[in-house]
């Protein structure tokens, strides 16, 4: 048998004329040149054999065949048994290259690449040493004209303009084949560049078509930078098969989505509740906070006639199982666009597809490379549906109402941005003002006079949150806390009579005066509490005027009955307003005085918690005349020196005491 070197000699002579000709050997020494350039100026890309002079002198005495063919078919090929380590290597090369003779191939030098495994004759020389089962693995994933890599060079014009995948295919079937059940099976990334890469070309594209193929390939492994081809289909080829054949099982890829949908709502952001994928109204309580619906996969939205989210959504929005629903204003409906979906539909079956093999993996008997690779590529699966869900459920349907008179519109928004889908919806819900987490005593008057949302001079509580809930005319707001909170914010306003309104507790009929009275001052907090009243300004103020009048003989007019029946009409920044008169009918207490003393290094703070304390709910009383003045004394043993005694003297006069001085003993 002869060794690689001689094969050399034997091919040459055998398969090409002798080069004879001075321009000849010049051609010869300018290839070889240029590729020993080539592997010493980028070593890290090559093995380390081709960067010492020696392989110069190979490529030479090869000529013209790169000497990385001999090498893998003395070193690996001849491992067979079948394998003729002079003929079959002649018979090989003859048809190798009495086809690229006949197709006019201008390439430098005859590389594993370069081997047609297409061609019958070349593919026959390939295989007779082989299993039969190697010729469908050539023809769908190494060479031929309905193989992956020449579908990926055709799509991929990068990689097309050098045939990137259909070159690296070739070289690592010529270096795998023969060692397929090998202990140590495949060819180094480096070799395959080796087999691959001519001058004038970028290395790094090779290596975008490793990676390409290693995930698409039906038979190629990858396993480190080592790559070979098994008659047996990849992990990667197994995913896709199972992902294919749910596509005759939807109701698990959709119970998947439901299931990612749901982790995607525990956050509801600015809304009280999510609902992820009810199957009708009746599975949507009927309450008054804001709430999201999130439509399952049954109901995508597209622009057109049959947008079956909008019917759905309307459908929940006027029913609730058999009944109607009455509070229409808390309800706004997320839809998944019809087109994403099919995205999505996608990537959680490959998620689940890869997520099966891992739990088959002892059925399947894969080794931990192989469990290995199988997890990273489930946590890549995992990744891109994530980022899926967002962009699928983009439109937020939301239910509105120009006035009463108007029916009810739907007009659909789109979502942007990654955050989770509640706080998408409640951010754009917010910026178009649709969605109200605060809410002035100012705002709450406007709508009790447009609307009108009073009823004769007052108004319950309970009946405006029924409203703000009920009608889609009215601002949406997120639960009740926030209509209380502009109730208490609109009874404090210093403007009550202009800007906002009044609260009592309850009204007596038989007196016809409202109990427990209460405006411009703070007010008790409400909590949950919605059983008070929401009084008109002027009819409070009509009230507490005819209350303050003085009785004949100076004891003041009609007593003013306190809420609670306990006697005590002080203010206690919630009861009602002081009327004139005690409870046991003697004139009430016209004059407020009080003097305290102040810590002199706390001063701001003490004065600041006594006209919070104290001040505010005097000035509060209407009609009320406060006045508040500081008293300063100060004794300094040793005496005050003068540049204070005159810088005190100066700031005094500009702050305008009215009396101020020093004074000897």
């Amino acid at each position: 048998p002869a060794s690689a070197e001689e094969g050399f000699e034997i091919v040459r002579r055998r398969l090409f004329q002798p080069l004879t000709d001075q321009s000849q050997f010049v051609a010869r020494d300018t290839v070889a040149r240029a590729f020993r350039e080539l592997y010493s100026n980028h070593q890290q890309e090559f093995p380390t054999e081709c960067h010492s002079g020696d392989y110069e002198a190979r490529l030479k005495a090869a000529y013209p065949i790169h000497p990385e063919i001999f090498d893998r078919l003395y070193s690996d090929w001849s491992t067979l048994v079948k394998f003729q380590r002079t003929r079959g290597v002649l018979r090989l090369m003859a048809a190798v290259i009495h086809n690229l003779w006949e197709k006019g191939d201008q390439n430098p030098l005859i590389m594993p690449c370069s081997i047609p495994l297409s061609d019958p004759y070349v593919q026959f020389e390939l295989t007779r040493y082989l299993s039969d089962n190697w010729t469908p693995v050539i023809e769908r994933d190494v060479d031929g004209p309905g193989s992956r890599p020449l579908q990926m060079d055709n799509e991929i014009p990068n990689l097309g303009r050098v045939s990137a995948c259909r070159r690296v295919a070739r070289t690592i079937y010529l270096g795998s084949a023969p060692t397929a059940t090998a202990a140590h099976r495949g060819i180094e990334d480096r070799r395959i560049k080796l087999g691959c890469v001519m001058p004038g070309e970028t290395a790094a594209v090779f290596g975008d078509a490793m990676r390409r193929l290693s995930s698409s390939a039906t038979y190629l492994y990858q396993e480190g930078p080592r790559y070979w081809y098994s008659t047996q289909p990849t992990l990667t080829q197994m995913a896709a098969e199972r992902a294919e054949d749910l596509k005759r099982n939807p109701e698990s890829v959709s119970r998947e989505i439901e299931r990612r949908v749901r982790l995607e709502t525990k956050n509801p952001g600015d809304f009280s509740r999510v609902h992820p994928f009810p199957q009708s109204g009746h599975d949507i309580p009927d309450d008054m906070d804001a709430r999201l619906v999130v439509l399952g996969t049954d109901y995508p939205y597209v622009k057109d006639a049959e947008n079956k989210a909008r019917a759905a959504a309307i459908a929940m929005l006027e029913t609730r199982g058999n009944a109607q629903r009455y509070y229409r204003n808390s309800l706004v409906f997320l839809a998944v666009d019809k087109t994403r979906l099919q995205d999505l539909d996608e990537a959680v079956r490959t998620y689940m597809a890869w997520n099966s093999i891992i739990d088959d993996r002892d059925r399947l008997d894969l080794t931990a490379n192989q469990v290995k690779g199988a997890e990273t590529q489930r946590t890549g699966a995992d990744g891109v549906v994530t980022s899926r869900i967002p962009e699928a459920y983009q439109w937020l349907l939301v239910p509105v109402q120009q006035d009463f008179t108007r029916p009810v519109e739907w007009k659909p928004y789109r979502l942007v941005g990654q955050d989770s889908l509640a706080i998408r919806a409640s951010k754009r819900m917010r910026s178009e003002e649709l969605l109200l987490t605060r809410m002035a005593g100012t705002a709450l008057r406007l709508d009790l006079d447009k609307i009108p949302l009073w009823r004769g001079d007052h108004v319950e509580v309970r009946q405006l949150a029924d409203d703000y809930a009920q009608y889609c005319y009215l601002p949406r707001l997120k639960d009740t806390s926030v209509l209380i909170a502009a109730i208490e914010q609109g009874v404090g306003s210093l403007l009550w009579r202009q800007d906002t309104f009044a609260y009592a507790d309850s009204y007596d009929e038989s007196a016809g005066r409202y109990l427990g009275l209460c405006c411009g001052q703070q007010m008790n907090p409400l909590g949950s509490n919605l059983a008070g009243l929401v009084v008109n300004p002027a009819v409070a103020e009509r009230q507490i005027n005819t209350e303050a009048k003085v009785r004949p003989g100076g004891t003041g007019g009609t007593a003013s009955d306190d809420s609670d029946g306990s006697g005590d009409t002080s203010d206690t920044g919630g009861g009602s307003l002081v009327d004139g008169t005690g409870s046991d009918g003697t004139a009430a207490p016209r004059r407020y005085y009080g003097s305290v003393s102040l810590d002199p290094e706390r001063v701001g703070r003490d004065a600041a918690k006594i006209a919070e304390e104290v001040i505010a709910h005097l000035t509060g009383l209407v009609g009320a005349e406060v006045k508040v003045t500081m008293e300063i004394e100060v004794r300094v043993p040793t005496g005050a020196p003068e540049s204070v005694v005159r810088t005190v003297t100066e700031n005094a006069r500009t702050l305008k005491f009215t009396s101020q001085g020093f004074e000897k003993e």
